[in-house]
């Protein structure tokens, strides 16, 4: 018996999900066909794919060393199919990752560049570097727009567009009053900040926490909107992407503080060094690069 697309289909939607009834429900399929589809392909391969621990299913070594194999087939079909799809803007599927700065704040120009040039427009995930990299690492999307660093070492970076990250408050907080203020001056002061393991958290606690010598309450928030918002209440300062921040201190409801000093970053793609790069991928970065170009690297 040789392999179907099916059992390729169902082995790569239970790798995403870790269970049947998900998994299943992607395929809209029942899950005694799914389970028969996997059980057909296991059998075929004279190997058990997943550890069964109910009601996980985990992939194995056999498994792991599998998923790729089976995402580039899958891909490669679909290439065949966009290839002879006359409307091939909706052929074929692109899973793109984004943090939030780059979700909200750049990710909209891209759409607009993918709808204009007749690109496959992408099914997106907004959420943070941390969050994003597992989703790579197991494959459940392609591609990665992220403002932190990746440290996976199965996954290559490559350097995109610059950055800055600015202290910012509301208009009429008693440090905006200063022409010049030192890092020093910000010890003590209320900071509203993203989550551990976004990326502008990660900057805040590498590049600007280490310069004072303490930091006073820290107010966590899981949204740049709802960080903005309560700086904008006058409750503290925030350390935040001019992407982020330049429209609002445009319209005079944010102000960069004169800090005396520059935090610039870089924006990065991030990809699965096994993962096979569709036309789909292929014809996005190449959109991206237009942006702005960088040099690759793999942790």
């Amino acid at each position: 018996m040789k392999i179907t697309v099916r059992q390729l289909e169902a082995f790569a939607a239970i790798a995403r999900h870790s269970n049947l009834t998900d998994a299943a429900s992607e395929l809209s399929l029942t899950k005694g066909a799914l389970s028969q589809a996997l059980q057909q392909l296991e059998q075929r391969l004279s190997t058990p794919l997943f550890d069964r621990v109910h009601p996980r299913l985990k992939l194995n070594s056999e498994g792991l060393a599998l998923q790729p194999l089976v995402e580039e087939a899958l891909t490669r079909l679909g290439d065949i199919e966009a290839h002879f799809d006359p409307e091939h803007i909706h052929a074929g599927q692109l899973r793109l990752g984004a943090s939030q700065t780059i979700g909200n704040y750049l990710l909209p120009r891209l759409i607009a560049d993918c709808s204009r040039e007749g690109r496959l427009i992408p099914d997106i995930r907004i959420t943070n570097t941390h969050n994003l990299c597992e989703l790579l690492q197991a494959f459940e999307i392609d591609l990665a727009l992220i403002e932190g660093e990746s440290h996976l070492p199965e996954l290559i970076t490559e350097e995109w567009l610059e950055d800055e990250m600015l202290v910012v408050a509301a208009p009429d907080h008693p440090l905006c009053r200063q022409d010049e203020i030192h890092a020093e001056a910000l010890a003590g002061q209320i900071w509203i900040l993203r989550e551990a393991h976004s990326g502008s958290r990660e900057q805040f606690d590498r590049q600007l926490r280490p310069l004072f010598s303490h930091c006073g309450q820290i107010v966590q928030l899981n949204t740049l909107e709802a960080v903005m918002l309560t700086v904008e209440q006058g409750v503290g300062l925030s350390f935040i992407s001019h992407l982020a921040a330049s429209d609002r201190i445009r319209e005079g409801k944010l102000k960069a503080l004169p800090i005396t000093r520059h935090f610039p970053r870089k924006l990065r793609l991030v990809w699965h060094s096994k993962k096979f790069h569709s036309a789909a991928l292929k014809s996005f970065l190449q959109m991206c690069r237009g942006f702005g170009g960088g040099d690759q690297h793999q942790h």
